[in-house]
């Protein structure tokens, strides 16, 4: 059955795409595209994938469904994201186009042609390659947001090698787990990073990471901030000495891979306390990030385009660094804080570079809300065209503010739902669909999604259920790394009869088709748009002396989305005060990052648990929200 809507059939507040827009858009026809790959997906697919990229080899199959859930994409073909990203763009007129604008905190501008950033990928990938990494390697990288973390990412698999990259908030304890699963000889970090006014000690929280986790042999330094680091003999190494020595030459061949090859781990918080390695691979997620962001913000060639996102999350890796590259787009790159040193920053920073498209998180927009009208009304915003969202559902004031005030009523806003797992857009409008606040709309053009009820049937309209999507995608993570049997049991399992994935959300959809996302169903909470795992929130406070058990939720809050609110049974003898809550905190700042810190924790007697020993975190959630607690059958007696 068609999920296309009929707009008269809603009452609910619709914003229609001006005439100016529809005039002005690529693909007026979307909608009827889109419906075409409703009928053949695979038609869809195959068309991209010939349209967008180019292959080494031309693959044989478009979709190996043999081996159900482990599906495969474009099987015998041999590409390169890199030959996609770069390459071919230097051997065309786009050479010396700009491929990338970056600004640091403290005002400072460089920028890279596509000639000069493949330069720069070719030294570090020739860098890489003297330190001993080879095709199949894997590679971590833990750095600031600068023009490096891209150069580093883009030469790993330059060289067929595999990345992992751990975004600069976490911790020591996080950022060793992640080392660890991943098997990771050489790590590429910077002596630290710059956050409103203040330096990140990337460096030392590296070294403290390595002790715990030894498989590390080399450490690829860059030098950002300057402060006094420890730099061990034998294993770390400067990243501009290495630049200057003979083995960066500037020229470095690029590696075929094959379609189904991994390309990079990523790692995003479960159930458990072991965080989960998603892979991707490099055919099938490059035809996916290409084609979705290619007609999701209908991107020209003259489009400044700026993800206001960090790259060590998927959405960096997909839609800063290879998506707008793939598409040769010149892309805008922000160090520092939305609002540091004052709240028009950004505004101020889409003025003056001329930015066409700023995709960003509702988390941002609702903190930089809160200043008012007046700093944005200081700016001339008139080239932005699109706007957009990721990370989280926006609320609907939020998208009222963000497309009165920053696109002044011209702008349609692209509110993006998906995941790490899926690689790129799955619920998204384009420019020619109509949208509803706080609804991420319709399912793109060759997706399958439903919201349906445990037992598999299709919700009723406007009936909360489960979001699944029915049909493989290209940019699907193939498994968790190492750990086939969880990729299973995680994301396949709840639906196995069916065949369909589970998301792990909730969601609604209307009268009208439109998905609207409720939020996670299981153990992990969203805060700031970034997941976390309940379970290595509380082990961080378990390893605190003082705590013998611990259960941390997720509390609804205005600015983050978020917030974690946490339940500590203290250890016999222990008296539980603001000074422990102080102590507790920064002990889950150091231990996982500033992210994962409580905003309130407090002591109790005991946890409500099932028979089997399970915390029901959803009494602790009804508790603290003065909810009813509904069914408790299943509460230990």
């Amino acid at each position: 059955m068609s999920d296309t809507f009929d707009t008269t059939a809603s009452k609910s507040e619709i914003y229609h795409p001006s005439a100016e827009v529809l005039a002005s858009v690529q693909l007026p026809n979307y909608l009827e595209l889109r419906e075409q790959a409703r009928r053949d997906p695979l038609a869809f697919w195959d068309a991209r994938a010939k349209e967008l990229v180019e292959w080494y080899t031309p693959y044989e199959t478009v979709l190996d469904d043999g081996n159900r859930p482990f599906f495969k994409w474009f099987t015998g073909g041999k590409i390169n994201i890199v030959h996609n990203a770069l390459d071919r763009h230097v051997k065309s007129w786009r050479k010396n186009k700009l491929a990338m604008i970056w600004e640091a905190e403290d005002g400072e501008q460089r920028t890279f042609s596509y000639f000069k950033l493949w330069k720069e990928v070719n030294r570090f990938a020739n860098i890489l390659k003297s330190m001993g990494v080879k095709k199949g390697d894997t590679v971590t990288i833990y750095m600031g947001r600068v023009p490096e973390l891209p150069i580093a990412m883009l030469a790993t698999v330059k060289i067929g090698a595999i990345h992992s990259v751990v975004y600069g908030g976490f911790s020591e304890q996080a950022l060793a787990d992640r080392i660890e699963d991943a098997k990771s000889k050489v790590v590429v970090t910077c002596d630290g990073a710059w956050l409103r006014g203040k330096t990140v000690n990337l460096k030392d929280i590296m070294d403290e990471a390595i002790a715990r986790s030894p498989v590390v042999q080399r450490v690829i330094v860059l030098k950002r901030t300057g402060q006094p680091i420890n730099m061990v003999s034998g294993r770390d190494f400067w990243w501009h000495e290495l630049a200057a020595l003979p083995i960066a030459g500037p020229y470095c061949e690029t590696e075929p891979m094959d379609a189904e090859d991994p390309m990079f781990i990523l790692y995003t918080s479960g159930t458990t306390g072991k965080p989960k390695g998603l892979m991707h691979t490099c055919g099938g997620y490059q035809v996916h990030i290409a084609t979705t962001l290619k007609y999701a913000f209908d991107v020209r060639e003259d489009d400044r385009y700026w993800c206001a996102a960090d790259p060590g999350w998927i959405t960096g890796h997909s839609y800063i660094v290879y998506g707008p590259l793939i598409l040769g787009l010149t892309s805008f790159m922000y160090e520092g804080a939305p609002g540091y040193p004052y709240p028009d920053r950004w505004w101020q920073q889409v003025e003056k570079y001329g930015i066409t498209i700023l995709y960003t998180a509702p988390t941002a927009i609702r903190g930089l809300m809160r200043f008012g009208d007046a700093w944005p009304a200081r700016h001339d915003l008139s080239s932005l065209r699109l706007l957009g969202t990721v990370g989280e559902p926006i609320n609907p004031e939020a998208w009222r503010w963000y497309y009165t005030v920053i696109g002044r009523e011209r702008c349609p806003i692209i509110d993006t739902w998906w995941q790490t797992e899926t690689g790129g857009f799955m619920i998204t409008p384009t420019p020619v669909v109509p949208l509803k606040p706080g609804s991420a709309t319709l399912p793109f053009a060759g997706i399958e999604a439903d919201v349906v009820r445990e037992n598999g049937e299709s919700c009723a309209p406007n009936e909360d259920g489960y979001l699944v999507i029915k049909r493989p995608w290209p940019g699907m993570a193939r498994t968790v790394w190492g750990d086939p049997e969880r990729y299973k049991q995680t994301y396949w399992a709840e639906f196995e009869r069916q065949g369909w994935y589970f998301t792990g959300d909730s969601a609604r959809r209307d009268e009208d088709g439109y998905f609207w996302i409720i939020g996670r169903m299981d153990d992990v909470i969203k805060v700031s748009g970034y997941r976390l795992g309940t379970a290595e929130v509380e082990s961080a406070l378990v390893s605190h002396r003082s705590v013998a058990e611990a259960a941390v939720i997720g509390v609804p809050d205005e600015l983050r989305g978020n917030v974690i609110h946490a339940f500590c049974i203290l250890n016999a003898g222990v008296h539980g005060d603001q000074g422990l809550v102080d102590e507790l905190k920064a002990h889950v700042r150091h231990e996982v990052g500033p992210i994962a810190v409580p905003a309130a924790i407090e002591f109790v007697d005991s946890l409500p648990k099932t028979r089997s020993g399970k915390i029901m975190r959803r009494l602790l959630k009804a508790k603290v929200l003065g909810q009813p607690v509904g069914d408790t059958s299943t509460l230990e007696g």
